[in-house]
């Protein structure tokens, strides 16, 4: 038994040495990149109440959450996804503030989802929200952000995929489905599922041209022709409204000069609900999933109080450190540190050194005794009267 308790439980891990050294160099990276866009750290607790994250809010499923009770018997999360945390605590701050917003964060996740094999379920996530503001310019800007984040990290070899979930939900209005048949059908085309949508489709008796639609979207993915193409499948407002909006974000993310970056996917559709606009996703090679998630969710903080139009992202820091790693990316520059070594006799010595090193900012370990393993130390200097004297100390 005792043996076992060194080992973590399923789905988490200790992050230790150089491989924590760069974890948290990419999260700075992204974080101070974040800082340059203008936007202010936010910290939200690890748990929360439970309907904070329930079904009505749009957020993971409850088989996926990690529950727990306090001494009242409420019932508890730990948080699997920061952006409804967020929307509580705009609503709770920022009630009366119509002026832009925004809020960033890092802070860890939680999601019991066995669906991937060897899927870590704690995570480190990065990301920020743009609260009071609908415009296209905030959706470009927010892209952008993402973009240039990625990069900030030495990733270079990406693409951040682009939707809209107007566009379902026009071709949804258009052939007049039922909420419960859309919700069915939104779930099989996500994963898809192309003979059971058939079936489906089949069932709710759509014309030709309404079933080729819905045939269309796993295929409508792309560059930005792809958007054209997507239009002449609809006479739906709703739907070509969205094929708008994405237009003219791309034209604004030409000018940042990141349309390279940029794809489009029509047939993306989030398992979070609360999305009602653009949506996107960002993808690498060697990670078999996204490394980073965002949208737009102008209906999710009306649950907790007023309603405000809201955007953001968030990257799965854990999933970017794999992906970097696997496409061996040099990580920042290697810490050096100094040991010094003092014996009884140079204590006094050795500290007035240390500290001398630590002022200029040179990082600076002190030890009664030299290391069997040198590793790790760019230098050792044994503290005697010839290098006190040498450093003018």
């Amino acid at each position: 038994m005792k043996k076992n308790l060194l080992h973590t439980p399923e789905g988490v891990r200790d992050v230790y040495n150089g491989e924590c050294e760069e974890k948290l160099y990419i999260q700075n990276s992204i974080h101070s990149v974040i800082k340059k866009y203008g936007y202010h750290d936010i910290q939200t607790p690890s748990f929360e109440f439970f309907d904070i994250f329930n079904a009505e809010r749009g957020s993971i499923a409850s088989k996926n959450m990690y529950k727990l009770f306090d001494k009242e018997g409420n019932t508890l999360v730990l948080r699997p996804d920061m952006t409804p945390q967020i929307a509580r605590c705009a609503a709770k701050y920022f009630e009366q503030d119509m002026d832009p917003i925004r809020l960033c964060y890092v802070g860890n996740t939680f999601v019991n989802n066995s669906r991937y094999q060897g899927r870590l379920k704690e995570t480190t996530q990065a990301g920020c929200e743009l609260i009071n503001d609908n415009s296209i310019m905030a959706d470009a800007d927010m892209v952008a952000l993402l973009i240039e984040s990625l990069l900030s990290t030495g990733l270079v070899e990406f693409q951040v995929e682009i939707g809209h979930v107007g566009f379902f939900k026009g071709l949804v209005k258009e052939a007049g489905l039922s909420d419960e048949v859309a919700v069915e059908l939104r779930e099989l085309i996500r994963e898809k599922n192309i003979f059971i949508v058939e079936e489906l489709l089949s069932e709710a008796n759509l014309s030709k041209e309404e079933k080729e639609g819905f045939h269309r979207l796993p295929q409508l993915f792309g560059d930005a022709d792809i958007l054209s193409k997507a239009a002449m499948l609809t006479k739906d407002e709703t739907a070509l409204n969205a094929i708008k909006h994405l237009e003219a974000v791309y034209e604004l993310l030409k000018v940042y000069g990141f349309e390279k970056y940029v794809t489009f996917d029509l047939g993306m559709l989030s398992e979070l609900d609360y999305y009602t606009g653009i949506i996107f996703q960002g993808f690498t090679y060697d990670v078999g999933e996204p490394i980073a998630n965002g949208g737009r969710y102008d209906k999710l903080i009306g649950q907790f109080g007023t309603e405000k139009a809201s955007i953001g992202f968030a990257i799965t820091i854990d999933l970017l450190h794999q992906a970097i790693k696997r496409q061996k990316i040099s990580i920042g520059k290697k810490e050096t540190v100094k040991l010094l070594v003092c014996d009884a006799d140079n204590m006094i010595n050795g500290v007035k050194l240390a500290a001398y090193f630590r002022k200029q900012g040179i990082n600076t370990a002190i030890s009664s005794y030299a290391p069997e393993n040198e590793n790790g130390y760019d230098e050792i200097i044994v503290v005697n009267d010839a290098v006190v004297e040498r450093y003018g100390i």
